[in-house]
């Protein structure tokens, strides 16, 4: 090659490396990245966007026209994203990453999720790509001067979205099937090292049984523990499943095997787990049994008269209570006492 073209071959790569130099220089931004993140039961819902500033500037029908497709923010497209599937507003939604954006009237507005979720912008935004449209009513608010997500009364199955600029904040709902999401992931967790555990089996029938009407899926997992380890805990697991299936005389024998082989403390346990998860009743009948086997233990009338409270019977649980602090010793009675005051 001769010099004159190397010359100008070194020229020409010099402008290319300063030019690609320059399109990723990084520099303050006037609309400041922001995320946001919100867990609802295992569901994680993030939103990326970009915070755009009122700064004395009309905002509705002015810097954001009315009628046109707006970006939700500011820069780069705003983005939603589920890591399970969701409804949204009521709607159904996959799992996965949606550009959001906004259609701003005077009246109501349309929020879009696209499939596009790496756009400029709306610039781009193509609607055959959307995944949901939905209309929500804006609602009028003290002034925000830097548009802002939020989430808003989290529950463990639902939250509000926010979105919240100038004095217009717009609402809507993200809901989960929180026990179908649950129960196909301990599914999935149980192909691995806790499928090895017969608790890890128990565990889940147990949240089957205590949470959900799956009792199917649930009778399967506890013969799945029994089948690694049969002992008291996960026979009278499957002995409550089998009673709430209707097949009584089946779930009876089990009881009967758990009473015979459980000591105090193993159906004491047994009843503060069911105690614990909201099923009083159950817990009840472990606790009664556990007084009528032992009933020189002053700590199996203690669970019992729990047991009452929880039930919201105070004459049965300030009996039982009283009993427990007349056997109890010494460290005990502060404790006991002031329960049975709260009861009075």
């Amino acid at each position: 090659m001769r010099r004159g073209s190397q010359i100008i071959v070194m020229l020409l790569l010099l402008f290319s490396i300063s030019a690609y130099s320059q399109q990723n220089i990084n520099l303050p931004r006037v609309s400041q990245s922001a995320s946001v993140s919100q867990r609802i039961g295992v569901t994680d819902i993030t939103i990326n966007y970009s915070r755009p500033g009122v700064n004395g500037r009309i905002i509705w029908g002015a810097l954001v026209p009315y009628d046109d497709v707006w970006r939700a923010g500011a820069n780069e497209n705003t983005t939603i994203e589920f890591s399970t599937d969701v409804s949204v507003n009521g709607y159904k939604v996959p799992a996965g990453k949606y550009g959001l954006h906004m259609i701003p009237t005077e009246s109501n507005w349309t929020i879009i999720l696209n499939k596009d979720n790496a756009a400029w912008g709306s610039f781009f935004y193509e609607e055959a790509n959307d995944q949901l449209r939905f209309t929500v009513k804006p609602e009028t608010v003290d002034n925000q001067e830097w548009l802002a997500y939020t989430f808003q009364n989290p529950g463990t199955d639902n939250v509000t979205v926010v979105m919240h600029w100038e004095k217009i904040k717009i609402p809507f709902k993200v809901e989960v099937d929180l026990n179908k999401l649950v129960l196909d992931d301990i599914q999935r967790q149980l192909t691995s090292l806790p499928g090895f555990n017969w608790q890890a089996w128990n565990q889940a029938a147990n949240y089957s049984y205590t949470n959900t009407d799956d009792l199917n899926r649930g009778l399967q997992w506890i013969d799945r523990s029994i089948g690694i380890n049969r002992n008291v805990t996960n026979i009278y697991t499957k002995a409550v499943i089998l009673d709430a299936m209707g097949k009584t005389e089946e779930a009876d024998k089990l009881k009967s095997e758990t009473f015979e082989k459980g000591t105090e403390a193993e159906l004491n346990a047994l009843g503060y787990q069911f105690l614990l998860a909201g099923k009083i009743d159950d817990a009840l009948v472990l606790f009664k049994k556990n007084v009528e086997l032992h009933p020189d233990s002053w700590n199996v009338w203690d669970s019992l008269g729990e047991g009452y409270m929880n039930k919201g019977d105070k004459k049965l649980a300030k009996e039982n209570y009283s009993k427990a602090l007349d056997m109890s010793p010494e460290n005990q009675h502060a404790r006991i006492e002031g329960v049975l005051k709260n009861l009075e």
